[in-house]
């Protein structure tokens, strides 16, 4: 398992990471979004201990990065966006070569290697000299080196960036295999990413933590859609766990509960007041929301809380 603990990182008067904690379990993937800027490379170049922070730990199954950098480097694996492979080596050459910095050796360094090639299809690849390959070739010899080891922690900076359709499915399934032994981070833009391959969403904005939430909870707010032609809100907003009533349009509402709302125990009381006020009930369901939306609206000033709250956060941070 791995545990963030208030880590923090400044470059000047400029705090790119401010007090971040989070835990995160083995086979776990876990999305980690923000704009340009948010600190979400600093921050993983602070787990990946490329980069000292200059308060808080970070600790993988108990060893502090701290204390056994080089002992937690061996155990994870890292596709940075940029990756820093040398594009005079063979592919073969560049694999050998990470897995020595890996400390691999003998018939465990030539068993890693081969499997690494072969989850990641670069067999036809091997004798090709690095900077004759397509971006999508780049990018899974950056897999292949950062899943050498089998790594406990793998962190993926934009693992699908220059894949085509069909590699980046591949590239879906090969991360969703290596989850079942291994805790991932995965950093995108891309939101179909997060929801095709991660179980929780991490929202950075200005260097801290402004969402943290299982995807599925995400997606399904304490919000009630209701299509009817009742007209009394006073008597919708009276029933208990109701928080507001808006009227979208003359048949459409948005009722917002309690966060500790039964979404079906008020949808029956709703239902059944409509019902006998001898009004139409046409639709009632809970809101459904996307991914996409929820981020534009943090990004918006809208800090959203694990409960679901919202509240207004800070201005949003252009430095890079």
């Amino acid at each position: 398992m791995l545990n963030v603990s208030h880590l923090t990182r400044s470059y000047g008067s400029f705090v790119a990471v401010d007090d971040v904690s989070f835990s995160i379990n083995k086979g776990e993937i876990l999305g980690l979004l923000g704009h340009n800027g948010a600190g979400k490379t600093t921050m993983m170049k602070m787990i990946s201990g490329y980069l000292e922070a200059n308060a808080g730990d970070v600790l993988l199954d108990g060893m502090s990065i701290t204390d056994n950098a080089k002992a937690i480097q061996r155990e994870l694996g890292y596709l940075p966006e940029n990756l820093p492979v040398y594009p005079e080596m063979t592919v073969a050459e560049y694999l050998d070569y990470a897995a020595d910095l890996k400390g691999l050796s003998d018939l465990v360094k030539v068993d890693e290697i081969k499997r690494a090639i072969k989850a990641t299809d670069l067999a036809a690849k091997l004798l090709a000299p690095i900077h004759t390959l397509s971006r999508g070739y780049k990018q899974r010899v950056g897999v292949a080196q950062a899943i050498l080891g089998q790594p406990k922690l793998l962190i993926l900076d934009e693992p699908t960036n220059g894949l085509d359709p069909e590699q980046t499915q591949h590239m879906r399934r090969l991360i969703k295999e290596i989850s079942k032994n291994a805790t991932v981070i995965l950093s995108t833009h891309i939101m179909q990413e997060v929801d095709a391959l991660c179980d929780r969403v991490i929202i950075l904005k200005a260097g801290k933590i402004a969402l943290d939430e299982k995807l599925e909870t995400l997606k399904h707010s304490k919000n009630i859609v209701l299509e009817t032609d009742y007209q009394l809100l006073e008597q919708l907003q009276q029933i208990v766990n109701v928080v507001t009533v808006e009227q979208i349009t003359d048949e459409r509402l948005l009722i917002a509960l309690r966060p500790s709302a039964s979404v079906p125990e008020v949808s029956s009381q709703i239902s059944k007041l409509i019902v006998e006020s001898g009004s139409n009930l046409y639709a009632i369901h809970q809101e459904k929301r996307d991914l996409e939306v929820i981020f534009n609206q943090i990004n918006q000033d809208v800090m959203v809380n694990s409960d679901g709250q919202k509240g207004f956060g800070q201005e949003v941070c252009n430095a890079a």
